[in-house]
């Protein structure tokens, strides 16, 4: 019988449960996925905790990779024994699950599985922040928050490849010095040092055109205060808590600035723009972009993979092996 990672109620990495599950069979339009890697995000630890609420009892999870091994009536353009990989679609926390047909995507010959599971949803994140949300041009400079996370590392990486400079924050020396080997231009210890007068100093006073922030509650007015005129807030993230209300007045008085709070399930919803999306991450990485796998975790062991990413202790991606 195939296991998943279940949860019959809201909480902490303690009501993550290891079950059996019963195994289902494709229908029409859909494909049977033996899973052989699965990733783990931040928005696991929102769903889990009930801050972006599930119907439960629940199986967490929004991307993986694995082998198709059933195809159901009607679908074309994918059969047994093809590799693929998908996210946005909550439930991945299990080794074998029937999922919509198009909704994943074929992998090419030079990404692996694991590389896969660690980087669709965290890849797809980066691709529509820097491409799509605000996009960059060339010369550009740009902060981005948690520069040697997930998200973070795809992301330094990929804009270096635009030409775009990042000051980028960090929490210890060890992950300055991650971030800087993948392209952050400008680390910022933020526990040490300020970042708006790093960002003063490293744009003569003009301030950034753009901010991607993941972190929330505690990053909210400094990165405001780092913006350019007309410059934008792209918050897609509460690692330390949601933004507070606050009075949009305040945009005004800091020079017209925008504010925004994207994901990723609007930016992929249409599966034309999944499958583009999806080619400039796989054009990225055969660009030269590298997918840090830096941690990985049995499936059962899931609670402690949640505890580690809560606790900040991870670096890059994790990946949960079936």
């Amino acid at each position: 019988m195939p296991h998943a990672i279940r949860m019959h109620k809201t909480g902490g990495p303690e009501v993550l449960k290891y079950e059996e599950v019963p195994l289902q069979s494709p229908k029409a339009g859909q494909i049977r996925i033996q899973q052989t890697a699965v990733g783990l995000n931040f928005i696991d630890t929102y769903h889990r905790s009930g801050l972006y609420p599930l119907d439960l009892p629940a199986t967490i999870g929004m991307e993986a990779a694995g082998v198709v091994d059933a195809v159901g009536r009607g679908v074309k353009g994918l059969k047994e024994g093809d590799r693929v990989a998908y996210c946005t679609i909550p439930g991945s926390y299990t080794d074998v699950r029937v999922v919509p047909a198009n909704r994943v995507v074929k992998l090419p010959s030079w990404i692996s599985d694991q590389q896969a599971a660690a980087m669709m949803l965290k890849g797809l994140t980066a691709e529509y922040l820097i491409r799509r949300t605000y996009r960059v041009q060339k010369g550009d400079t740009v902060v981005f928050h948690a520069a040697a996370g997930g998200v973070g590392l795809i992301a330094c990486q990929w804009l270096k490849q635009l030409g775009v400079k990042v000051i980028g924050t960090v929490g210890s020396d060890a992950k300055a010095k991650l971030a800087k080997r993948h392209g952050c231009t400008y680390p910022v210890l933020y526990k040490k040092e300020s970042l708006v007068k790093r960002v003063e100093k490293i744009t003569k006073g003009k301030g950034v055109p753009v901010v991607y922030d993941s972190v929330g509650a505690s990053t909210f007015e400094s990165s405001l205060d780092c913006l350019a005129p007309r410059g934008t807030l792209v918050s897609f993230g509460n690692a330390s808590g949601p933004v507070p209300p606050f009075n949009t007045g305040i945009l005004g008085q800091k020079g017209s600035l925008y504010f925004t709070r994207p994901t990723l399930m609007t930016y992929v919803a249409a599966d034309d723009d999944l499958q583009k999306s999806a080619r400039a991450l796989f054009r990225a990485v055969k660009n030269g972009l590298k997918i840090r796998v830096d941690q990985t975790y049995k499936l059962k062991d899931t609670a402690k993979a949640h505890r580690a990413l809560e606790g900040r202790k991870t670096t890059g991606s994790t990946i949960l092996l079936p």
